[in-house]
């Protein structure tokens, strides 16, 4: 195992984690139809992605080294949430998708989108359970390159808020679309599937 799998594995679970429809997404991509703050907006969402998942990544490998026994219990956790994330994916395939679309509204001060945008990201339990439990778990199944999972994770995050944000008058179109979702959702759950697998087979 060398450091490039370490970086394709940290960058697609990161995608796979943050592409699920949700608050923060919507958000992001109202802000990009509006073209309003879109950088400080992007620049949040993914620059706490990196803290939280460099606090996993870095975290982890300091307790599993304490606990000898933390590594193992955490990877098989991580085995169980990525089959039932995928699970849960397919099962929204099976549903047909829903569409992202922003909510309309009159333009809003820069403090206040910030403030929001913070809620959004910090006040949503999931994101520590994805970024410094889930990654920082499955990183150390790739020592020892953590360090190039964490960095290629963090870009995912920064990859893909960019797209939804500055690309949002071109992806608007395809995100409306619950075919599109469809799609997305199965593919989300395949490569959730796919890395559980890895992790279970012993890395």
């Amino acid at each position: 195992m060398d450091w490039m799998q370490a970086a394709v594995a940290g960058y697609l679970v990161a995608l796979s984690l943050i592409a699920a429809i949700g608050a923060q997404n919507a958000f992001v991509l109202r802000q990009g139809l509006r073209r309003e703050h879109v950088l400080p907006v992007v620049l949040i969402c993914a620059g706490s992605d990196a803290v939280l998942i460099a606090l996993g990544v870095g975290g982890f490998g300091a307790i599993a080294a304490a606990l000898p026994w933390f590594a193992t219990a955490m990877r098989w956790l991580g085995v169980a949430f990525l089959a039932v994330y995928g699970a849960l994916r397919f099962k929204a395939a099976l549903k047909g998708g829903e569409a992202l679309m922003p909510a309309p509204g009159a333009s809003q001060p820069l403090g206040r989108v910030l403030a929001m945008c913070v809620m959004f990201t910090w006040a949503n339990p999931h994101v520590y359970l994805d970024t410094v439990v889930l990654l920082g778990s499955i990183s150390a199944q790739y020592a020892p390159h953590q360090l190039a999972f964490g960095m290629a994770a963090a870009a995912g995050s920064f990859s893909f808020f960019g797209a939804l944000g500055f690309g949002a008058r071109i992806l608007a179109p395809v995100f409306a679309r619950p075919r599109a979702w469809v799609v997305l959702e199965i593919a989300v759950g395949c490569v959730m599937w796919a890395i559980a697998l890895k992790l279970a087979l012993g890395g």
